[in-house]
């Protein structure tokens, strides 16, 4: 059945990465119909999260937010499909980097590099990030899909941007062994995923509610000596996209532990409240709120 469920899917993925822009954006205006009117799908997801996270909209301005992020949501996994086909070329200039000096400064330290990031615009060409290091390898943490065939079709797209993709059981492993070993990177970490409330260590404030944070990132960067950014990305307008980094400055084992979690989250938080149509709220990060 997974080979099947694979067989089926591929050809429409094949079509869509290989559509012009124009025509890609018109098909996710299409595909935007039929997920927001008829499917419907995961709107009380999405509508409580507004409740919980953006109160002082009114009925009318939650509308409006809604059918925004839906359209926004429709243009990722159109972007994502995209991704399979699209040429170095093209997506560097829809996906700007504007200061990536500030990743080859930390390279030339020696180091590796643990790097923040968001479910926010487009989280899936940032890794074309890859293709710019100069001595280290970007590795991608991600959980794998128990379709084996997909699961070879997602790294076989980010493998296209240099992209090593590792699973989220398999990152301590490989972090300590590139240390053994003398291997750079720069692994990515997103972090404003809600994990698991058992193996939660950390609670920190997120839109005024108390909720579990992912601080892996954080603490293995301490544990193993590497230095630490953030990705702040940003949409531009349809298809363009930037992103800046934000260094974490200073002796991370002279900081708070868990603080650098916070600022981030925090920083993420005035983000989304600037435009947040650009998140995806489709997730339920607010499941395991204490208050």
């Amino acid at each position: 059945m997974q080979l099947l469920a694979y067989l089926l899917a591929y050809p429409i993925i094949w079509f869509i990465s290989i559509l012009p822009f124009r025509l890609l954006y018109l098909l996710s205006d299409a595909v935007y119909v039929i997920v927001y009117y008829i499917i419907g799908y995961r709107k009380k997801t999405v509508r409580k999260n507004f409740a919980l996270a953006l109160p002082h909209l009114n009925a009318t301005e939650r509308k409006v937010l809604e059918k925004k992020f839906y359209h926004h949501f429709c243009d990722n996994f159109a972007e994502m499909a995209k991704a399979l086909s699209i040429s170095q070329k093209e997506i560097k200039q829809r996906f700007v980097f504007t200061n990536f000096e500030v990743v080859h400064e930390l390279e030339k330290q020696g180091k590796s590099i643990a790097m923040l990031v968001g479910h926010y615009a487009s989280y899936e060409w940032l890794l074309q990030m890859n293709t710019n290091f100069i001595s280290h390898t970007g590795y991608g943490i991600y959980k794998p899909m128990r379709n084996k065939y997909f699961d070879r079709l997602v790294r076989k797209i980010r493998g296209r941007f240099k992209a090593e993709l590792i699973g989220v059981r398999e990152v301590v492993p490989t972090m300590r062994q590139n240390a053994r070993t003398g291997v750079k990177g720069v692994y990515g970490f997103i972090t404003d995923q809600s994990p698991l409330k058992n193996s939660a260590i950390h609670w920190g404030d997120f839109f005024g509610m108390e909720v579990p944070i992912h601080v892996g990132g954080e603490m293995l960067s301490k544990k193993l000596g590497l230095n630490m950014i953030f990705a702040k990305i940003e949409k531009v307008k349809r298809g363009h996209y930037s992103c800046t980094f934000i260094p974490v400055e200073g002796n991370l084992k002279e900081i708070p532990n868990y603080e650098i979690s916070d600022r981030f989250m925090k920083m993420l938080e005035a983000q989304i409240l600037e435009k947040p149509e650009y998140y995806l709220w489709t997730h339920k990060r607010f499941k395991h709120r204490r208050n």
